[in-house]
């Protein structure tokens, strides 16, 4: 049956880190940190019905604060704000005001800057509702952390259903103009964490468009068509067939670490955003999301420096993530989609993972 658990995970900042088991009831398992929000444990059977941990992360705390994963600033599993993505010089305008946010890759400010919301810990509530298990979590941050003007008022709730399914609902609220773009930073293998790297896993992205970035992997505010590129996998590609195909002209980064345009036509709700296939599990990924965008990034940054919770290390392209999103640097480029969250306006989004095997 459902059913959600917890347990002490240790402590942060003085404050207690709790682990959560959801439990479904067909037996899948996902495990949430309340520090980061961080999903590090997930499994998912395999086409003879094998259950295999399909994400990488830590079995203990210290893993995600030690000064080795601090020095590289992976985001393992974790929950992205104030800002997912990058925002190029790590400033921005706001009716008229310029603010200055804290630099944490090189110029840019990256995924909220060097303490986002990855590094809070955030207070837990669970609850088992018929089939569904739901962990509901909720951090308020301060006017003025990492430089994001107003009060963040924000809600994230973790839903596990029956079938393979992981819903995550994104709801935030601020008593000053601000803006928000919220996601989740799981590294997938789907062969099992550990084993391997991700290139032979194929991949269909439901985007006719990206957005080619510059030197400092900044988004130009180009919309630019995936026709006869890298990027384009609108129909079924293994992630490595192409990745080291390198054009300045295509957008700078070694490897994928890019953001998609979704196409979605006229519909306003949840769409197929991505869909990943490991072919020698059979493991099937599916990602629905009411955001325009969705970032996929390979994993190129992994060097070995990391053992994960089975003991091998995390080594080069070991794991993919596909974020949902609004675009990177939107708060400097007027012709994306707005990221503005004004007083008395709730920040509303939806992501829906679902496995399957074939």
């Amino acid at each position: 049956m459902t059913s959600i658990g917890k347990e002490p995970f240790g402590s942060h900042d003085g404050k207690t880190v709790d682990l959560y088991t959801l439990t479904s009831t067909d037996g899948a398992t996902v495990k949430i940190s309340s520090y980061g929000g961080t999903i590090t444990s997930w499994t998912a059977p395999d086409r003879s019905g094998k259950q295999a941990d399909i994400v990488l992360g830590f079995k203990n705390l210290a893993g995600y604060t030690s000064p080795a994963y601090l020095a590289t600033s992976p985001y393992f599993g974790a929950l992205i704000g104030r800002y997912g993505n990058r925002i190029g010089g790590a400033r921005f305008s706001l009716n008229g005001v310029e603010y200055q946010l804290a630099a944490n890759e090189g110029p840019n400010n990256l995924h909220g800057g060097p303490r986002g919301f990855d590094k809070r810990v955030w207070d837990g509530a669970d609850e088992a509702v018929g089939d569904d298990a739901a962990l509901t979590l909720e951090y308020v941050s301060p006017a003025g952390e990492e430089g994001f003007p107003g009060k963040l008022s924000t809600t994230v709730v973790y839903t596990l259903q029956s079938g393979g399914v992981l819903r995550i609902d994104y709801s935030a609220t601020t008593d000053r103009t601000t803006i928000v773009n919220l996601t989740q930073h799981t590294y997938f293998n789907l062969a099992g964490e550990g084993n391997g790297d991700i290139l032979g896993t194929e991949l269909e992205i439901n985007a006719s468009r990206f957005t080619p970035v510059d030197a400092n992997l900044i988004a130009t505010g180009e919309l630019r068509s995936v026709e006869g590129t890298p990027f384009d996998f609108r129909r079924a590609t293994a992630i490595g067939a192409r990745v080291n195909q390198k054009d300045q002209q295509l957008g700078y980064g070694h490897g994928y670490d890019h953001n998609f345009v979704i196409d979605r036509g006229s519909e306003m709700g949840l769409v197929l955003a991505a869909r990943a296939y490991e072919p020698v599990s059979g493991r099937v990924l599916e990602v629905f999301t009411t955001e325009p965008g969705v970032q996929l990034y390979d994993g190129n940054l992994l060097d070995g420096s990391l053992v994960g919770k089975s003991g091998k290390p995390y080594t080069h392209r070991s794991g993919f993530c596909l974020e949902t999103q609004h675009y990177p640097d939107s708060p400097n480029k007027p012709g994306f989609p707005s990221v503005t969250l004004e007083r008395g306006e709730t920040y509303a989004t939806t992501t829906v993972f679902k496995f399957s095997v074939r």
